[in-house]
């Protein structure tokens, strides 16, 4: 769904089965008008016509707009590994894995270059991707070790696998490049990467 600017009236209703959504669109315009740093949860929560108890439902803090799906990405992977055939081997099932998750996270393009832009902008922010980032690596890994998949293979797998999101991640919200599907850049770049290391 595309990010738009929405204006709601003071006395509004303060409670509304898309509060959520209403919530990361005022703090998307918000981080995008004043930067994230001069960006208050009061302002956000009064740009969406709701309340800052309405906005701490629904995140512990004003990070949480911009990584709120983090957990439900680790646990979308860590499930696509552990259920990928037995025939499959590590770098296979985490790439499987990472191109469900393209399919099912990666839908709205001008919504990821906005939150990816506000996040380059600011240090802290770059800094708490770069975490979320080593806890999915990490948890791909821990999901490969229950696979019986030894080290370092599970840990070269997992991070060789991450490189590949973000490399098609980049290439997806490239304003340079045609619009394309997330999944086949996945598979596409985990391609190149096979290709780099045949002739290493």
């Amino acid at each position: 769904m595309a990010v738009t600017a929405i204006s709601y009236h003071p006395a509004m209703v303060r409670w509304a089965p898309d509060s959520r959504a209403r919530l990361v669109r005022a703090a998307l315009e918000l981080y995008g008008e004043r930067g994230f740093e001069n960006t208050t949860v009061a302002e956000i929560a009064g740009r969406a016509g709701l309340t800052e108890r309405t906005f701490f439902r629904h995140f512990a803090d004003k990070r949480e707009v911009l990584f709120a799906g983090g957990s439900a990405l680790e646990e979308l992977v860590v499930g696509a590994v552990a259920g990928a055939p037995t025939e499959s081997g590590p770098i296979d099932a985490v790439a499987a894995a990472l191109e469900l998750a393209g399919t099912r996270f990666f839908d709205d393009r001008d919504f990821s270059r906005r939150r990816q832009a506000i996040i380059a902008a600011n240090a802290e922010l770059r800094e708490r991707e770069l975490m979320k980032l080593h806890s999915l690596a990490a948890a791909a890994a821990a999901a490969l070790h229950r696979r019986g998949v030894g080290e370092p293979q599970a840990t070269l797998a997992a991070e060789s696998g991450i490189a590949v999101f973000r490399v098609a991640f980049e290439r997806w919200i490239d304003e340079d490049q045609p619009e394309q599907d997330f999944a086949q850049l996945v598979r596409e770049s985990l391609a190149q990467l096979r290709e780099l290391a045949a002739h290493a």
